[in-house]
């Protein structure tokens, strides 16, 4: 059904393989950053008449690959489209973030939410083949979901937020109500990553956006144990394929060695946590991604390639293999996603570095 892959270097260091270079793919990679988003996206009228179309949904899913030497492709949706399929409203206002009509704060509309019927979804899951197809095999293509502790923030505040407090009053005053959305939520994720997936998502990713508001003791309670939940579920092979899960916690470096007692393949970090010492703590169990301070990319390209190469660095190269024939490896990318006012010429001076500076990194001394 699929061209076979071309560029499989992205899959290989999800599974510590050895790879000649650090791939390297950017969160938010599809965005507003590029005039061409901007153009189609004023086409489909708003983000939702974006997401929701097939045709545009691929197009705005491949343009950074025709501007640049990315190593995967990256669903275009939104993280919080489970939470919509529920029925509370997803709604993007332009120059806004997201805003559910109707929000989750008592127990009658906690009992109301459900595991929503995957039809309901339909849109991502054509859209996840539509792409695949598109990409005939050029990079593997990740598929996504918000975790559910960061799903139950936007669905308890009704909006993002500065503080928390009433997601977090919720936690505190009422953890059996917390509980309950995040089983839902858990399963609904895995039911939703498991069915992209069959629709041709190569690999899986966990944002928890919002994991490190939590407190120590609430992250492993109300976090880590409800993204266990969903790994548990995910499929690990379709198709004689092994599917690599990702996890991403913002603002988690205090937390790496209990998230990759998880299992996933890869953990992401953010620019908070050094590269050398997250290798030392959990690199011979998982692989890392990761994680250059967005903002660098505001630099002059003589100072983000400088910036790149200190990152690179600070991993190392692979080093030996190991006796179960795997490597310490890294995934490059930013801490957190693109901003909306990146240069798109400083993406290139990165995504080149990354590829030039890595392949010398393996050159034997």
């Amino acid at each position: 059904m699929y061209a076979p892959l071309q560029n499989d270097s992205f899959l290989r260091a999800c599974l510590r393989q050895p790879t000649d270079h650090t791939p390297v793919w950017l969160m938010r990679q599809a965005g507003r950053y590029l005039p061409e988003y901007r153009a189609t996206r004023a086409q489909a009228g708003s983000f939702m008449g974006l997401a929701t179309n097939t045709d545009y949904a691929t197009e705005v899913t491949l343009q950074p690959l025709e501007r640049y030497a990315l190593d995967a492709a990256i669903l275009f949706s939104d993280i919080l489209t489970v939470p919509d399929a529920m029925g509370l409203g997803l709604s993007f206002a332009m120059g806004e973030g997201p805003k559910f009509e109707r929000a989750v704060r008592d127990e009658a509309a906690v009992a109301q939410l459900a595991v929503p019927d995957m039809d309901k979804l339909r849109y991502v899951f054509d859209a996840v083949t539509s792409i695949r197809k598109a990409l005939n095999g050029r990079v593997p293509l990740i598929g996504f979901s918000g975790s559910p502790w960061t799903l139950a923030c936007y669905m308890v505040e009704g909006a993002g937020s500065d503080d928390y407090r009433l997601v977090k009053t919720m936690m505190y005053r009422r953890p059996d109500l917390m509980h309950r959305i995040l089983a839902v939520n858990a399963d609904a994720v895995a039911l939703y990553l498991n069915t992209q997936i069959e629709a041709g998502a190569q690999a899986v990713m966990v944002f928890d956006s919002w994991g490190g508001v939590l407190a120590d003791g609430a992250f492993q309670e109300f976090s880590l144990a409800y993204t266990q939940r969903v790994l548990k579920q995910l499929k690990r092979e379709h198709d004689g394929q092994r599917i690599p899960h990702i996890v991403f916690t913002k603002g988690g470096g205090l937390w790496l060695e209990q998230m990759a007692a998880l299992e996933p393949d890869v953990l992401g970090l953010d620019w908070t946590v050094n590269l050398k010492s997250a290798r030392e703590l959990v690199g011979g169990r998982v692989a890392l991604q990761g994680n250059l301070d967005p903002n660098v990319l505001f630099a002059d390209p003589d100072q983000i390639r400088a910036e790149v190469t200190k990152s690179l660095e600070s991993f190392g190269a692979p080093g030996p293999v190991h006796s179960n024939g795997t490597v310490d490896s890294h995934i490059f990318n930013l801490g957190h996603g693109i901003s909306q006012h990146t240069p798109p010429e400083s993406v290139s001076a990165l995504v080149d570095a990354v590829h030039e500076v890595s392949r010398r990194l393996r050159q034997p001394v």
